[in-house]
């Protein structure tokens, strides 16, 4: 029974994380100190993306399922529980490309409007 506690409370780290990745920005724009830990983690979450990595948390949730008795999967947690739900014929290596250009995009754009409003601030100090 822990062990699949364990799984389901890694599967909703991962979603976290990937949550965080995309939309972490919107939190730089209440507590700029929250970017020290955001910009690596949308950049790590891009690379995975770009170079089809796998996340360390995929074959954590897959060891703590297989200890609770549970068959662990062996494609990503994007593919298994997000693809699956949003695109039900998969994703492919470019879908994969598109989504780390996306992460990239929107927090390139929120990033862009800290450093806007960062910019505009001074100069009325200035």
């Amino acid at each position: 029974m822990i062990y699949r506690l364990l799984a389901d409370l890694t599967l909703v780290v991962h979603f976290a994380f990937i949550v965080f990745v995309a939309l972490g920005g919107l939190l730089v724009l209440w507590r700029r100190r929250v970017a020290w830990v955001h910009v690596p983690a949308f950049l790590y979450g891009a690379l995975i993306s770009f170079f089809g990595w796998t996340c360390p948390l995929t074959p954590l949730e897959n060891h703590f399922r297989r200890l609770g008795g549970e068959a662990g999967y062996s494609e990503s947690f994007i593919e298994r529980y997000l693809v699956s739900a949003i695109y039900p014929g998969g994703l492919s290596r470019t879908g994969f490309m598109v989504l780390g250009l996306g992460v990239l995009a929107v927090n390139g754009a929120i990033y862009g409007l800290i450093y806007r409003a960062r910019r505009r601030d001074r100069a009325g100090r200035g």
